[in-house]
C-alpha cells in the first residue's frame, strides 16, 4: 500500500521546485534502524542492496512495520544529504520473503517471530534451506526434526509466524494513516480479527480501549476513513480528550467557558457545536437515576495518572460529563461552572464525605490515648528513642495518636521523620495494629528503615487488581488501628479516595507529606485541599531546622529556595554549581559531572546512587536526549553482548529503567507508573526483556511490551517525587524557562540525601527562586470539606 513519507518533522516530500521526482526501485535487506520516531513512523535505516560487497545505503521515510531482518522492495527517489550523503527517500514499501540461505538465516534470526533467535534460525536454515520459510508455513509441524526444538517451541513458532502475518495485514491497513508499528500490534491484540472492521467503522474507540492511543491518533485515523470534522461524534471524544489533558495536568475539572474554548481551537468547528454536544453529554449523566448518599458517592472508573493510578482516556469515564457549580476565586459572582469526567466528580464527592466518615466515627480504635499521661508517655518515648521531641512535634504526636485524621507537614531538617517514628513507637507500646505505606517503592523502604517495621506502597496495601479496583474498601477494609501515609504530597485525587475508603471506622490516618513540594503527577491537590484554611482536618506545620540539619547545604539550600532567595553555590562541601549558558553544553556537562566527576571524586555509583533530574523531557537538557548520552556512558553497547531497539531506543541488560504506566496485570500484585528498576536479562529468542525492581521482585516484559519502559538515568523533577537519592544533578536551562519556578527547583533539592549539583545559567536559577508557580489547579475538594457545596 502506497503512502506520502514526511520528514522528521512532518514536512511533505518533494522537489524544491515542486516538480514530482521520477520514481525509483530499490530492493535491499533492511539491516539496522539508526532512528525510529514511533509516532508518526519517520526512519533512518541502512540497508543491504547485495550489490557493495557489504557496503550498507541510508534509507529515509515511512518505515512503520518494517523489521530489521526483512527484504524490502522500496519506491522513492534518490536524495542527497549535506552531511550524511546519498540516501534513498522512501515513499512506500513492500516486503519480500527472502529466496538465499543467508537472506533467510538473517530473516528468521532478527527476532521478528517470538521464539526463533540467531542461533535457532541457524540450526532451522540449516535443516530446511531454501525450503524453511515453506516448511514454517505450511507444515510447521516438521520443524520438529530440528535438532534442540521440541513440540512445545515448534507450536509457540507456528503460532508466532500465524500472528505475525495478522499483524502485518493490520499494518498494511493503518500504513495509510501513519500508525507506529506498537500500536498497531496492540490494536491487533485487543481486537484480533475485528481490528480493520473498528479501525473503519468506530476509530474513536481506540483511544478508550488501546493504550498508547489518544484522541489526535484516533482523530487522524477517523479522518482518513471518511468521519466528518462536524461529527457530533467527533467532537463529544473532542470534549473527552480536552477534559483528560486537563486531567493529565493536574485538573479534576475545567470551567466550562474554558472548556468550550478549549474544545473549539483542538477541532476547529463552530462553538455552537460544540456548546450542544456539551449539553447533550451533560444531559445522559444528569438523567433520572437513584442518587447515593452525599456521605458516600458512587465511584466508577479508574484512577490518576503518575503515582496514583491510569487517568480516564475519553471513553472511560462512559458517555457523559458532569456539570456543577462550585466556587471559584477568580470568577465575577464567586462561583464557576465546572465540568467533570464522571470518575473525577464521584471521586471528588466520596473522598470528602470519606474524611467526614473518619473524623465523626464514634469509636476510637486507639481511645488508650484519650486520657493518657502524656508527660509520662514522652519520658518514656525520650528515653526508649534517646531524643526528646520538640514542642511542634510533642503536639503533632498528641493529634496523630487522639485525632481519627490528621496531617503533618514541613521542609527538610524539621523533624518529620523523627515525629512519625515517635507516633509508631507509642502507639506499638500500646499495641496498636499499624500499617505504614507511601505512594512509591523508595518512599516505602525508607519509611520501613526509620520506623523498624514493614511497610509498602499504597497499591500494594490496598491489592489493586486488574482494572484499577482495591481489594480493600469500606465493605472490607484494612485490619489497622493506626495508617500513616509518607510523602502524602504524591497522593492525587483517586488514590486518596481509594485509599480513604479502606480505613476502618475508629481507625486514625496520619498523612505526612511537604506540602511545599510539587503537587501529585496525577489529578488533584490532596494534601494542599486537606490543609485548607476552614477545612476540618487538624493538622501540625513542623517549621523549626535542627542543629544538625542546619550544617546540611542541601537541607539550608531548600529552605533558602521555598523562601524565594537565592541558594548559596561557593563555599559549602555538598551543594555545588558548574555555570554553563548554553543549554546543549549544559546537558553534555551535567552528563559528565553524573557519569564520572562525582563518582570519581565521591565514591558513588553513576548507576544506583546519582540522579539526573530535569525540569523537562525534551530538548537538549531533557530528559531524553540525556537517557541517550548517559547510557552511551554508564552502559554503552558490546559486540556479542544482546540489546533489542525499540522505537527510538535501544535496551541492554544493565539500563536502568522506569515504568511509565500502571499494569495491574504484571508482578505479584501490579507495576506502577514510577517503579524504577535494571534490565537484568535479555532474550532474543523468547522476546523477552527482565526487570528487576526497586522492590527486588523480576517482572518480565514481552519486547511488544517494551513502550512500557523508558530509561531513567534521567528523569524528570516530576517523575522523582516520593523518591530520594544520595546524589542529585539538576540542569538548571533557560529552555526549561516556563517550567522553572520555585516548587519545581525545591522538590530537586529536596530528592538528594548527601549531595546537590546544579549545572546551568545562573540567570535560568534566578528565574526558578523568582517564579512562584502560576495559579491552583482546578479543584473543588477543599470546598467541599468545608462544606461550601452544601455538604452537611
Amino acid at each position: 500500500m502506497s503512502h506520502s513519507t514526511p520528514g522528521p518533522n512532518g514536512s511533505p516530500p518533494g522537489t524544491p521546485n515542486g516538480t514530482p521526482p521520477r520514481p525509483a526501485v530499490l530492493e535491499g535487506v533492511l539491516e539496522r534502524i539508526t532512528y525510529a520516531n514511533d509516532e508518526n513512523g519517520y526512519t533512518v535505516a541502512r540497508v543491504d542492496t547485495g550489490r557493495g560487497g557489504g557496503e550498507l545505503l541510508t534509507v529515509v521515510g515511512s518505515l512503520l512495520g518494517a523489521q530489521v531482518g526483512e527484504s524490502l522492495r522500496m519506491t522513492g527517489r534518490w536524495g542527497s544529504h549535506p552531511q550524511y550523503g546519498r540516501q534513498f527517500l522512501v515513499e512506500n514499501y513492500t516486503t519480500v520473503l527472502p529466496a538465499t540461505v543467508q537472506g533467510i538465516r538473517r530473516y528468521l534470526g532478527s527476532g521478528l517471530i517470538k521464539g526463533i533467535g540467531p542461533k535457532t534460525a541457524e540450526r532451522i536454515v540449516d535443516h530446511f534451506g531454501t525450503d524453511t520459510l515453506e516448511v514454517i508455513e505450511a507444515d510447521p509441524a516438521r520443524l520438529i526434526a530440528v535438532p534442540g526444538l521440541g513440540p512445545k517451541r515448534t507450536a509457540l513458532i507456528a503460532a508466532a509466524w500465524e500472528e505475525q502475518k495478522a499483524i502485518k495485514e493490520v499494518m498494511v491497513f493503518l500504513q495509510g494513516v501513519e500508525v507506529s508499528t506498537s500500536i498497531a500490534v496492540r490494536i491487533y491484540k485487543k481486537y484480533g480479527d475485528a481490528s480493520i472492521s473498528v479501525v473503519r467503522n468506530q476509530p474513536y474507540r481506540l483511544a478508550a480501549d488501546v493504550w498508547g492511543i489518544g484522541f489526535l491518533t484516533a482523530d487522524r485515523i477517523a479522518r482518513a476513513v471518511g468521519i466528518p470534522q462536524d461529527s457530533p461524534e467527533r467532537v463529544k471524544a473532542g470534549l473527552r480528550y480536552a477534559l483528560s489533558q486537563a486531567t493529565d495536568q493536574g485538573h479534576c475539572y475545567l470551567p466550562e467557558e474554558r472548556l468550550i474554548a478549549d474544545a473549539v481551537k483542538l477541532l476547529q468547528v463552530d462553538t455552537g457545536l460544540v456548546i450542544d454536544c456539551l449539553a447533550e453529554l451533560a444531559a445522559q449523566e444528569e438523567g433520572p437515576r437513584d442518587e447515593p448518599p452525599p456521605e458516600e458517592p458512587e465511584e466508577e472508573g479508574t484512577g490518576g495518572d503518575g503515582q496514583g493510578n491510569d487517568s480516564p482516556r475519553p471513553g472511560d469515564s462512559g458517555p457523559g460529563l458532569v456539570r456543577e457549580s462550585v466556587p471559584g476565586p477568580d470568577a465575577p459572582e464567586g462561583r464557576v461552572t465546572a465540568v467533570y469526567l464522571v470518575p473525577f466528580h464521584r471521586a471528588e464527592q466520596s473522598l470528602a464525605g470519606q474524611v467526614r466518615r473518619l473524623l465523626r466515627a464514634e469509636a476510637d480504635r486507639l481511645a488508650a490515648f484519650r486520657d493518657v499521661d502524656w508527660e509520662r508517655a514522652l519520658s518514656w518515648l525520650a528515653r526508649h528513642t534517646g531524643a526528646s521531641l520538640a514542642p511542634e512535634q510533642e503536639q503533632a504526636v498528641r493529634l496523630a495518636l487522639t485525632e481519627r485524621v490528621a496531617v503533618l507537614t514541613g521542609g527538610p531538617g524539621c523533624g518529620k521523620s523523627f515525629t512519625v517514628r515517635s507516633v509508631v513507637e507509642l502507639a506499638r507500646a500500646r499495641r496498636a495494629k499499624v500499617l505504614l505505606a507511601a505512594p512509591t517503592g523508595r518512599a516505602a523502604k525508607r519509611l520501613a528503615e526509620l520506623t523498624g517495621a514493614e511497610a509498602s506502597t499504597v497499591h500494594r496495601l490496598l491489592e489493586l487488581k486488574p482494572g484499577g479496583d482495591a481489594a480493600f474498601d469500606r465493605d472490607r477494609p484494612l485490619d489497622a488501628d493506626l495508617i500513616v501515609v509518607d510523602e502524602a504530597s504524591m497522593l492525587d485525587l483517586l488514590l486518596a479516595n481509594k485509599l480513604l475508603k479502606a480505613v476502618p471506622p475508629g481507625a486514625h490516618l496520619l498523612l505526612v507529606g511537604d506540602v511545599d513540594q510539587l503537587p501529585s503527577v496525577g489529578a488533584g491537590e490532596v494534601l494542599r485541599d486537606l490543609l485548607a484554611p476552614g477545612g476540618p482536618v487538624p493538622a501540625v506545620r513542623l517549621t523549626r531546622i535542627f542543629r544538625q540539619a542546619q550544617q546540611s547545604g542541601v537541607v539550608t539550600n531548600a529552605h533558602r529556595i521555598n523562601a524565594g532567595l537565592p541558594p548559596v553555590t561557593q563555599g559549602l562541601a555538598d551543594f555545588f554549581l558548574f555555570p554553563e549558558e548554553d543549554t546543549e553544553q549544559a546537558g553534555r556537562l551535567a552528563v559528565d559531572v553524573a557519569a564520572r566527576r562525582v563518582p570519581a571524586r565521591f565514591g558513588l555509583d553513576p548507576r544506583r546512587d546519582v540522579q539526573v533530574l530535569t525540569p523537562m523531557h525534551r530538548g537538549p537538557a531533557g530528559a531524553g536526549v540525556l537517557n541517550g548520552l548517559l547510557q552511551e556512558v554508564i552502559t554503552p553497547g558490546r559486540p556479542g553482548l544482546p540489546e533489542k531497539r525499540f522505537g527510538g531506543r535501544v535496551f541492554r541488560v544493565g539500563d536502568k529503567v522506569t515504568q511509565i504506566r500502571n499494569n495491574y496485570d504484571k508482578g505479584a500484585a501490579g507495576v506502577f507508573n514510577g517503579t524504577v528498576g535494571v534490565v537484568t536479562a535479555l532474550d532474543l529468542d523468547d522476546q523477552r526483556l527482565t526487570v528487576r525492581t526497586e522492590e527486588d521482585e523480576e517482572i518480565g516484559y514481552e519486547f511488544a511490551e517494551l513502550d512500557e519502559l523508558a530509561h531513567a538515568y534521567a528523569v524528570t523533577i516530576h517523575r522523582s517525587q516520593g523518591s530520594e537519592y544520595p546524589c542529585v544533578v539538576v540542569p538548571v536551562t533557560m529552555s526549561a524557562w516556563t517550567m522553572l519556578q520555585r516548587n519545581l527547583l525545591y522538590t530537586a533539592v529536596t530528592r538528594a540525601r548527601r549531595l546537590v549539583v546544579l549545572v546551568g545559567s545562573r540567570r535560568a536559577l534566578g528565574q526558578a527562586v523568582r517564579s512562584v508557580s502560576a495559579g491552583r489547579r482546578c479543584t473543588a475538594l477543599d470546598a467541599r470539606l468545608s462544606g461550601a457545596l452544601g455538604a452537611k
